[in-house]
C-alpha cells in the first residue's frame, strides 16, 4: 500500500472514531481517554490519523462504541460511497 493511501485510510479511521466519541457526548478526547483508561496521547494520535492503529486497539475502541469491526468498516464504506456519489453529482451540475 502506498504511503499516501495508508495516511488517508488512517485519517478516515481517526475521523470516524472522533465522530463516534462526539456522538457519545464527549467533546474532549482527553476526557474520553481518561474515562475508558486509554493512553491519552496515543488516543489523540489515533483520532488524528497519526498512529498506525493495531487491530487489537481498534477492537478495544469499537467495543466501547458497541460496534464490530465489520459494522465499523461497513459504515465507513457507505459514507465513502455516498461522498463519491455526492461529488459526482456536483461535477455533473
Amino acid at each position: 500500500m502506498k504511503e499516501e493511501a495508508l495516511s488517508n485510510t488512517l485519517a478516515r479511521i481517526g475521523a470516524k472514531l472522533t465522530y463516534l466519541r462526539k456522538k457519545k457526548g464527549y467533546t474532549s478526547h482527553e476526557d474520553f481517554a481518561s474515562d475508558f483508561q486509554l493512553p491519552r496521547v496515543q488516543y489523540w494520535r489515533i483520532e488524528k490519523g497519526k498512529a498506525n492503529i493495531t487491530i487489537k486497539s481498534l477492537c478495544r475502541l469499537l467495543a466501547i462504541h458497541q460496534l464490530s469491526v465489520e459494522e465499523f468498516f461497513y459504515q465507513m464504506y457507505k459514507e465513502y460511497k455516498e461522498s463519491k456519489n455526492t461529488d459526482g453529482e456536483a461535477h455533473r451540475a
